[in-house]
């Protein structure tokens, strides 16, 4: 890993660390409590295609017609990860992205997807995010990390959206969240067994063969540019910046239940 890779990793670590030790997960006791949490981290689940689709267009040459763009290094890359996000395999063997594998395990766990539905519908009529917002009644913390996460899609820059994928979507799931998951599903395995293939499906794709291109992705794009390194940088801190607000408005919304 280069050093400049490893330098940012040192900058991010603490807000890494508050991710992984966010108060959110240990009020998770329940399944209500994981449905409140699962309907605000969809959204996250929903942008991080789009984010990953717009590298994908900034990276490749996708109309026509065709003409080959940037190295074929970094087309593998993302063509790569595309293919295993969008159209990974679901529990049954059947063809999914994981946002749709989300989809399914928030209506297995009794989750109200009315919200994201509403909203994606909204979304793919007007194209405009303010009106899909308010016609789902998408939480505000919601708002704000999807509203980032445009930023650095209509920013058209590649190592921002390269960046930003790699250090700051990075999902870091806690052993907590994973032990309080296992332990409700042994409980109600016909509500989370769907969540808990989702878990052990993104730990085992994005947490390993994943991040390692995203890495190799990120350094090619950055190369030897200081300015561009130090972009990256500021995006990536952005990014957890964002989401620790996220599971901030979860941990909110589920303690207003109680």
């Amino acid at each position: 890993m280069s050093a400049a890779l490893k330098s940012i990793q040192e900058r991010i670590e603490p807000l890494r660390q508050q991710i992984i030790n966010h108060k959110v997960y240990s009020v998770i006791n329940s399944l209500e409590d994981l449905r409140i949490f699962m309907e605000y981290h969809v959204y996250a689940v929903w942008d991080f295609m789009s984010l990953l689709k717009a590298l994908q267009i900034n990276l490749t040459c996708t109309s026509v017609p065709w003409f080959p763009v940037g190295s074929a290094n970094t087309r593998y890359l993302i063509n790569e990860i595309v293919a295993g996000e969008e159209s990974d395999v679901d529990s049954t063997g059947q063809r999914k992205s994981h946002f749709e594998m989300y989809l399914d395990a928030m209506a297995q766990c009794g989750a109200d997807t009315s919200g994201i539905d509403t909203f994606i519908h909204a979304l793919q009529k007007t194209g405009d995010l303010p009106n899909a917002y308010q016609a789902a009644g998408t939480p505000e913390p919601a708002r704000e990390f999807v509203d980032f996460t445009f930023k650095i899609i209509h920013s058209n820059a590649a190592h921002l959206q390269t960046s930003t994928f790699t250090f700051g979507r990075e999902d870091l799931i806690p052993n907590m969240f994973l032990t309080m998951v296992n332990d409700l599903n042994k409980k109600f395995p016909e509500q989370l067994s769907l969540f808990k293939y989702y878990l052990d499906r993104h730990i085992e794709v994005d947490g390993d063969h994943h991040s390692y291109l995203a890495l190799a992705m990120t350094a090619e794009l950055c190369a030897d540019d200081v300015a561009l390194w130090q972009d990256a940088e500021q995006a990536s801190i952005a990014a957890l910046e964002k989401r620790i607000a996220l599971w901030d408005g979860a941990y909110k919304a589920i303690l207003a239940q109680i």
